[in-house]
């Protein structure tokens, strides 16, 4: 078991007074047999009602509501939680799942089917293309295998960058131009896998890194895979492994624009400015 310690500041100001709209906050950690929280605190400047709910994802969702005017917003979490998820592959497939391809059951068909949305058919056929440079079809792998190849390709043969600006990029941009951030490699590894026909989902939350912890970071995305027997398992084509004890997922969704750690809206003629601050330790 790990403990960690994650603090997420957030400031945004603005260059006059303004009123602020509800802000969505997805920063608490998703608790469960791997992950317990020990401690959770939001704290805002001005000060927020808060109202928690969860949304049809099972994410923990903050809405914070304002009554006075401002011209800085801070919103700062900090959470120390245990994660116990130190050995990733030690997890057993339903027999019928080792090897691909394979099918789901139909039970799991409808639940999953959101999952499998595959992307326009353009870039169904680029990523077609692109995947034969490491699987050919009829080749006999196991899916873990598999999978395992894809997130390990996308880090060998992509370069990281980070992107300071919104948004993620299309499996085609992120080809073209060679690069792309945690997210847009996340992205292109969940549309390879529903071309498998695998259900895949996006992440967002926090990585340890041990020679960062002492410095200014940012969130992390990575993907999961629903696997028969197994249930969802993490790949993060970022670091070209399997996500484990330093991964701590706060939200997930079908679609990667669905979880922005903070959204929100202010009324008045201000222009705006964003600062954000990630650390994650071991405590």
């Amino acid at each position: 078991m790990q403990r960690y310690k994650i603090i997420h500041r957030t400031y945004y100001n603005y260059s006059a007074q303004v009123r602020l709209g509800p802000h969505r906050l997805l920063l608490r950690p998703r608790e469960d047999h791997e992950l317990r929280i020990e401690s959770f605190v939001i704290k805002t400047n001005p000060p927020a009602k808060i109202h928690w709910q969860r949304d049809a994802e099972g994410n923990s969702v903050a809405t914070a509501t304002f009554d006075l005017p401002a011209s800085q917003l801070l919103i700062e979490s900090e959470v120390i939680i245990q994660q116990y998820n130190e050995y990733p592959l030690d997890f057993l497939l339903r027999d019928y799942a080792i090897a691909y391809p394979f099918n789901y059951r139909q039970d799991d068909n409808i639940l999953l089917s959101a999952y499998m949305v595959l992307p326009n058919q353009e870039t169904q056929n680029v990523l077609n293309r692109w995947v034969a440079n490491f699987w050919q079809v009829g080749e006999n792998i196991q899916t873990y295998i598999l999978l395992q190849r894809l997130s390990a390709y996308i880090y060998q043969t992509l370069s990281y960058k980070v992107r300071e600006e919104p948004g993620v990029q299309t499996a085609k941009q992120t080809l073209s131009c060679g690069t792309g951030s945690c997210r847009d490699f996340a992205l292109l590894f969940i549309e390879s896998a529903r071309c498998f026909g695998l259900a895949s989902r996006f992440v967002s939350g926090y990585l340890y890194a041990p020679l960062m912890s002492d410095k200014v970071g940012a969130t992390h995305a990575w993907a999961e895979v629903y696997l028969p027997g197994a249930g969802w398992k993490g790949f993060d084509p970022t670091i070209g492994k399997m996500a484990g004890t330093d991964h701590i997922a706060v939200a997930v969704a079908r679609l990667p624009e669905s979880v922005p750690p903070i959204s929100g809206s202010f009324s008045g003629v201000a222009e705006s400015t964003l600062d954000v601050g990630v650390w994650v330790s071991q405590c």
